[in-house]
């Protein structure tokens, strides 16, 4: 038996980033990294004033190198600002081994994005840019507006991925619903782009000249392959930054001359529909009205107008619900009920009901009137059920009680007794089961014995568990978009099978071991290259932004076919 002396080297805590000068829409990354220790808790990044920062995930190696032994453990961070300037990434603190270990302070510049092009033909140079469109350049108080945010991509760009709005200034307006349109063609100069649109609610709640925008944004755009590495992701996968030009547009508020007495703010356009029911009630019964306002404009924001002609009902607070017909949120029906009851027999109907609104079309007052509904009202009051007087007098010759039951004078039909146990098949089967489980009980027991005298074995079936299971989750992973989990898997199952044939612990095995065991053994070169190739994945993924579900899922069979041949290794 021959003893393997290591030597475990210190440990060490750095920060860096992948670039230190980003536009305002792009991210850098930021890695922070342990080796030969790890540390007590994850650490900590300070908030930081107008950057933000995403956790990215872990990734863990070890490694042997002429008997001393290092861990690394990198935790990476995606450092986005949201305003140009210079932004300073302070030292960073962790306890590794009981000892505090510090980085040095780093320095990252923000940029303002690339300006927006003066006209389209220029725009159509770039991989992606957009534009803003404004549906008019007037517009009311209340009133929905519907902006485009148009998306071009050249001719060459195979996918986009990743688009994220950075910056959307929209003093003056609530934004709603933000919903992607048809994809369509169009022709920028002597080129023809893929447009993408993206349409935002915008309403606006003061007057004046609102401006919307600049917009900011940034987008994966996805072009040829130019080496085998891009072909294995689908493509070579750029990040750029956009940028829109503000547009102004001018708002008013509805005119105060000849607004009707029961406008309360609806802008847009709508009908009206009313029902009431029942009819035909006593005074306190209640009436549901079922108001109906249908058509376009800001249906959340309407309310059921007053009613003065109502004074000889009792009110209850309306309910209401709405029912929208488009994906944004401004066609379709708002429905109000409310309960009424009358207060007097005098009453003949339900007055006519009344609803205002701002037309913003014809920029005039409309008010739409549904007709009086006929009531009947009853005199209120219960009614009196009459009683019948219960006679006092006893009966005076109540029947007798009956306490015997009367013998039964036929026994009805007979019907034959089933066979004894002893004479059931299913009984006699039965009996076997206890001597079928003393001989399964056997078998098992050296099952057992075996395994535990044969650890290779017992680690090849362990090992093959494990391959079943972590092949599952990469599917799992590729499903959801989960780069990270899914690349650390694809590498504890590299080490899993690896180590199983070289008979080494799981966790020593790196990319290093191809040349230093492997290949010495005699190992097939195609196989060697195949190993090389995962694990310069695997290394790639922590800086290539997180690929689609089917990028992900055309790498499973290739690990599936390197994982079966590993099988068949034994040195």
């Amino acid at each position: 038996m021959s003893l393997l002396s290591l030597t475990v080297s210190a440990a060490t805590f750095t920060a860096a980033l992948d670039r230190s000068t980003v536009a305002i829409g792009e991210s850098a990354v930021l890695s922070l990294t342990f080796e030969g220790g790890q540390p007590k808790s994850s650490p900590s990044l300070p908030n930081i004033p107008n950057l933000q920062i995403t956790g990215q995930g872990t990734s863990q190696s070890y490694s042997f190198d002429n008997g001393v032994s290092s861990s690394t453990v990198t935790h990476t961070y995606a450092l986005t600002p949201l305003q140009p300037g210079d932004y300073t990434i302070p030292t960073l603190g962790a306890i590794v081994d009981g000892k505090t270990l510090t980085t040095r302070p780093l320095h990252l510049k923000a940029t303002a994005p690339l300006p927006p092009p003066t006209d389209l033909g220029e725009a159509a140079a770039q991989p992606a840019f957009m534009r803003l469109v404004l549906p008019k350049k007037e517009g009311c108080v209340g009133e929905p507006l519907v902006a485009t945010l148009e998306l071009y991509f050249q001719n060459g760009v195979q996918n986009y991925a990743n688009f994220q709005i950075t910056s959307l200034p929209t003093d003056g307006f609530n934004m709603g619903a933000k919903v992607q349109g048809q994809n369509r063609r169009a022709q920028v100069g002597n080129a023809i782009c893929t447009v993408v649109p993206f349409s935002i609610v915008l309403t606006p709640v003061k007057t004046g000249p609102l401006s919307l925008g600049p917009v900011t944004a940034s987008v994966v755009v996805v072009q040829p392959a130019r080496n085998w590495q891009e072909q294995m992701f689908g493509g070579a996968q750029t990040q750029v930054a956009m940028a829109a030009r503000a547009e102004t547009i001018q708002i008013i508020s509805p005119p105060r001359e000849n607004a009707p007495a029961n406008f309360n703010g609806a802008v847009g356009s709508y009908t009206l529909t009313v029902t009431a029911g029942p009819t035909n009630v006593a005074v306190g019964d209640p009436i549901t009205v079922r108001v109906q306002i249908s058509g376009s404009g800001a249906l959340d924001s309407l309310a059921l107008p007053e009613q003065p002609a109502w004074h000889d009902f009792k009110m209850y607070p309306p309910t209401s619900k709405v029912e929208t017909a488009d994906p944004l949120g401004i066609q379709g029906v708002k429905t109000f009920e409310q309960l009424i009851v009358p207060q007097s027999t005098d009453i003949r109907e339900l007055p006519p009901i009344s609803f205002s609104y701002f037309d913003t079309d014809k920029k005039t007052y409309r008010t739409l009137t549904q007709p009086a509904i006929r009531l009947t009202v009853r005199p209120g009051g219960a009614n009196v059920v009459p009683t019948i007087a219960a006679s006092n007098r006893a009966q005076e010759n109540p029947p007798p009680a009956q306490d015997i039951v009367s013998i039964k004078q036929r026994t009805g039909k007979l019907e034959p007794l089933s066979k004894p146990l002893l004479e059931q098949p299913w009984f006699l089967t039965l009996q076997s089961v206890p001597a079928l489980a003393f001989l399964g009980s056997v078998v098992w027991r050296k099952r057992t014995d075996s395994m535990a005298n044969n650890p290779r074995l017992r680690r090849q079936r362990k090992v093959a568990q494990v391959l079943r299971h972590g092949l599952n989750d990469l599917r799992k992973f590729a499903a959801e978009k989960n780069s990270d989990a899914f690349f650390a898997t694809l590498f504890r199952l590299l080490q899993e099978q690896i180590g199983e044939c070289l008979d080494v612990p799981a966790s020593a095995i790196t990319e290093a071991v191809i040349e230093e065991h492997l290949k010495p053994r005699g190992v097939p070169v195609p196989m060697l290259t195949e190993l090389h190739e995962l694990f310069q994945l695997n290394n790639l993924a922590r800086y290539t932004p997180i690929k689609s579900s089917q990028e992900l899922a055309a790498m499973i069979p290739k690990v599936e076919a390197v994982l079966g041949e590993l099988q068949k290794i034994r040195v």
